[in-house]
């Protein structure tokens, strides 16, 4: 476990830069350029990852069980992917109804995500990896919005058309994760029990 908790520190500190260091931000973008800066983000973010899902997959290998969620959770947690899908194409999506409510759709997305994966999580490397990118998001979220407040941001007005499209990517998106990908890629299906 100790290799997902240094990827979910670089990783999750990579995306907070703008959260707790926003001026250093802004003036390394100024020294260096945009165009390095991403190729920076970039690059952290992806070792990051893959030590991530490398840390994570060895912590399977030997789990330490820390409770057994009730089986009336699970339909809980599929629902709330699918929500968290949905809030990810929108982010996806230009015009959507749900962006100009909602403004930030996908961190509000990886939250509702972790959260669902909490309320099911049965390990402490589960609870580890959801716990992290939960509270991570919290924070993100609400640093987002008082940025928002403070520029006084204005989001333009969403369109149906949009606001369809997304939700059926997202439920699209969803299904072929649920349902395939899930298993294939984590080794766990989700609706296997649902079936």
């Amino acid at each position: 476990m100790p290799t997902m908790i240094v990827g979910l520190a670089l990783f999750l500190g990579v995306h907070s830069v703008r959260i707790f260091a926003e001026d250093w931000r802004t003036d390394v973008v100024a020294r260096i350029g945009l165009t390095k800066w991403k190729v920076v983000y970039g690059a952290a973010s992806l070792v990051g990852f893959a030590l991530i899902v490398w840390g994570f997959a060895s912590a399977r290998q030997e789990p330490l069980a820390v409770w057994q969620p009730p089986a009336m959770l699970l339909p809980v947690a599929v629902a709330l992917t699918l929500v968290s899908f949905i809030l990810l194409a929108a982010f996806m999506v230009p015009r959507t109804q749900i962006k100009a409510r909602l403004h930030h759709p996908m961190v509000l997305g990886v939250a509702v995500w972790a959260f669902a994966h909490l309320l099911v999580a049965k390990t402490l490397p589960d609870i580890v990896l959801f716990g992290s990118f939960l509270a991570w998001a919290v924070v993100d979220a609400r640093a987002t919005y008082a940025r928002d407040r403070a520029a006084n941001v204005v989001y333009p007005k969403g369109d149906l058309v949009p606001t369809l499209l997304a939700a059926a990517a997202g439920v699209v998106l969803w299904a072929a994760f649920a349902f395939w990908l899930h298993g294939f890629l984590i080794g766990v299906s989700p609706m296997a029990d649902r079936l």
